[in-house]
């Protein structure tokens, strides 16, 4: 039976989504915590441009790479081992990169950190899954949803705070206090590990297939930038990325224990979920990259003035997040994953009227404020409908599917970043940007829109059958 989210968490569900949200939200975070760094390392560590795109790239290349196979780990092992085995090796790869004697060593920690991260983020959701149903499943979606998406937009505040007043360093010292401060609820969550039967085995063939097509693909995407398409460096690698792809779905299809069953893209809700998530995190990767570097590099702010200049969005997706996932719960994601990215979308045509001189509170707020409102109404209801359409004992490759693809689709529109907006970030080439997010969170709503489908409404209980005499005494 399924409760009323409105009712008091148990302590087993306090514990699994504070797990759950600190593990996630620290993953999410490193991904673009040191964008506003990048200046400060490369005048400690040297080596240009090239060490700072690979600090950033490396991590994301690892963990984009790898993330499916984690998901599979955690459907075999168990969320919570494989929860432990990335917060520890986060934790240590976290000690790597602060410790960072050289440009080559940073890059080489910041790779293996994204192997860690990748163990967190679909175990962490899968574990949510598998412990709250009905209606309090999307509203504890809906917090897990609100602080990681909210790690993407917060990243740049506490970057360019660690920058300003501390060093760059810091920022990966700070992972530790979350770290260490999860484990003893972690350790305590191992009585309610899920996995499947000892004698199940590992899709060997499916990593290393996967691993080989999605590292292909994105090292191909992230030097294409520097070196152009017609580089070997950037189209060997894509070749043999499309064709490790090929090779994993042929060999999925035929395999009889696969890491990523292909019938879950024929569960509706799944396979346009996934679409759906494509284009609307395409967008907001693309969106706020290139916002963040505009109130640098044009408007003028410095690095934790900007970030605070986005923090609105934050703040609301925070607010609102938890309640918008119970309301999904009751009524359906549809109409939610329809309103929400039409909402993002106005927020940012809403940018069209930034010039300069910047007027924050009259140019850029006010489209804040709304893309803020529309992620909250997006984010929670997605999550739900692409996890709640798959079996629990499948939450972690379902997990893993979705937020690779949503990795995926975000370091695709940044590695085109440079086609919108010119070789260098301009007020037009803003304006620019705008409009194309503004595209593409459209695209989400129609997808949604024409996709998705609500559940039917939970059958409410029968009534347990009364004992001999019951009713005379009811009756009575």
């Amino acid at each position: 039976m399924s409760r009323t989210p409105a009712a008091a968490l148990t302590g087993l569900e306090k514990r699994v989504l504070y797990v759950a949200i600190v593990a996630s939200f620290i993953a999410f975070l490193d991904g673009s915590v040191v964008n506003l760094a990048l200046p400060a390392i490369g005048r400690e560590l040297g080596g240009g441009l090239v060490v700072q795109q690979w600090v950033v790239d490396a991590y994301l290349l690892t963990l984009g790479a790898l993330i499916l196979v984690a998901g599979s780990l955690s459907d075999q092992f168990g969320r919570v081992r494989i929860l432990q085995w990335g917060l520890a090796g986060f934790t240590a790869t976290s000690v790597l990169c602060g410790l960072a004697w050289s440009g080559e060593s940073l890059i080489v920690a910041r790779g293996l950190q994204g192997v860690a991260g990748a163990l967190l983020v679909p175990s962490s959701l899968a574990l949510i899954v598998s412990v709250f149903s009905g209606p309090a499943q999307s509203a504890a979606i809906g917090k897990w949803s609100a602080w990681t998406s909210g790690a993407i937009i917060a990243a740049p505040l506490l970057g360019g705070i660690s920058v300003d007043v501390f060093t760059w360093r810091v920022i990966f010292f700070l992972n530790i206090v979350p770290a260490v401060a999860v484990w003893p609820a972690l350790r305590r969550l191992r009585t309610q590990d899920l996995a499947r039967a000892p004698g199940s085995t590992i899709d060997v063939t499916g990593t290393v297939l996967a691993v080989i097509g999605l590292g292909g693909i994105v090292y191909a995407f992230i030097e294409r930038g520097a070196l152009g398409w017609g580089s070997p460096q950037v189209w060997l690698p894509l070749v043999l990325g499309v064709a490790g792809l090929a090779g994993f779905l042929l060999h999925e299809r035929r395999t009889p224990a696969p890491m990523m069953p292909l019938r879950l893209f024929a569960i509706r809700n799944f396979g346009w979920g996934n679409i759906a998530t494509a284009v609307i995190y395409g967008a907001l990767n693309l969106g706020f990259f290139v916002l963040g570097l505009f109130l640098q590099q044009v408007a003028g702010l410095g690095a934790t003035a900007a970030g605070f200049a986005l923090l609105p969005s934050t703040l609301i997706l925070l607010l609102l997040s938890a309640r918008v996932g119970a309301l999904s719960g009751r009524y359906g994601p549809r109409w939610f994953m329809t309103a929400g990215p039409l909402l993002c979308a106005a927020g940012f045509l809403m940018l069209l009227g930034i010039g300069l001189p910047l007027e924050y509170f009259s140019e850029a707020f006010p489209g804040l404020v709304i893309f803020g409102v529309g992620l909250a109404v997006t984010v929670a209801p997605l999550t739900a409908a692409i996890l709640g359409a798959v079996h629990p004992e499948e939450a972690g490759i379902g997990s893993a599917v979705n937020n690779a693809v949503s990795r995926i689709a975000g370091l695709v529109t940044i590695a085109f970043a440079g086609l919108i907006t010119g070789p260098m970030i301009t007020t037009s080439g803003l304006h620019a940007t705008a409009a194309v997010t503004a595209g593409l969170f459209i695209a989400g709503a129609v997808a949604s829109a024409v996709g998705i489908r609500n559940p039917p409404p939970e059958a409410p209980e029968a009534p347990e059958a009364p004992e001999a005499g019951g009713a005379d005494a009811a009756s009575a």
